[in-house]
């Protein structure tokens, strides 16, 4: 068994693989983190671990339980060993997220040009080119984001959650902050499918984060949801950036894949 732990901005994520294949998972906004992974994992002898925080500081007392735990551990870090190269100008400052989530683009469609969009807290969107490239990208508020800054930072606006009616034209105060934020990211989505396609061949796009399903459903694309053991194709009779490959497990492939070019080393 080979774990992977993501631990983002609101909670950590756990998910196992095998053969390459995610077989379990869990996510939990503990502070506990050795006694959720350590009940996650079950004395389940575990081949080789990967760690990845965006947070920028390691959980410590996790990191000295997978080093007694792991046959081998590796927290990602500046010096983990990439199967992409960096074009990022600053590369110390980019999220290991970032990284792993076009490292699973490319371990599902190799030598392709992708752009990658993770919807959660921030919305970041990340092109990687077709000769392994991470050539650069954007970071953008949130959903949530946007609808807790619209409340604060005004004297009389509600605090709305993104769960409800998103009407095209709001018809109350509700509807018009809901549909304000994600009718306006979706549209910041069909804008940055458009732009990158003029520019790079064959686009292929990736959806992913934990806001990735309902915005998907708010595109102008066709939806393809992937399943662990899928190699997707592109139906010959649609252009690429006519699709949505949605997949929410993108940054845990793309740190297995991480792991495994490691250990092959």
């Amino acid at each position: 068994m080979r774990l992977i732990i993501d631990q983002g901005n609101s909670s950590i994520k756990l998910t196992t693989f095998e053969k390459g294949i995610a077989t379990a998972g869990a996510a939990s906004e503990s502070d506990d983190a050795v006694q959720f992974v350590s009940n996650f994992v079950k004395d389940c002898p575990i081949e080789a671990t990967m760690y990845c925080s965006v947070r920028g500081a390691y959980n410590k007392p996790l990191q000295e339980w997978l080093q007694a735990h792991a046959a081998k551990a590796i927290c990602f870090d500046e010096k983990t060993l990439l199967p992409i190269a960096i074009g990022y100008r600053t590369p110390h400052t980019l999220g290991y997220d970032r990284i792993a989530a076009a490292v699973g683009a490319q371990t599902i469609f190799p030598q392709r040009n992708i752009l990658i969009i993770d919807a959660g807290t921030a919305i970041t969107y990340d092109l990687l080119s077709a000769d392994g490239i991470f050539v650069g990208g954007n970071i953008a508020p949130g959903a949530d984001l946007r609808l807790q800054s619209l409340h604060e930072h005004t004297g009389r606006l509600p605090l709305v959650g993104t769960q409800g009616d998103t009407p095209l034209w709001g018809y109350d105060t509700e509807t018009a902050l809901r549909s304000g934020s994600l009718q306006g990211i979706a549209y910041e989505i069909e804008g940055y499918i458009h732009e990158c396609s003029k520019r790079y061949d064959e686009l292929l796009v990736f959806l992913t984060g934990g806001d990735a399903e309902r915005l998907a459903a708010m595109t102008k694309r066709v939806i393809f949801a992937l399943k662990n053991e899928e190699i997707p194709q592109v139906p010959a009779t649609r252009e690429s950036t006519e699709v949505i490959f949605l997949d929410r497990n993108l940054v845990p492939k793309g740190l297995n894949r991480i792991l495994e070019y490691n250990v092959e080393i």
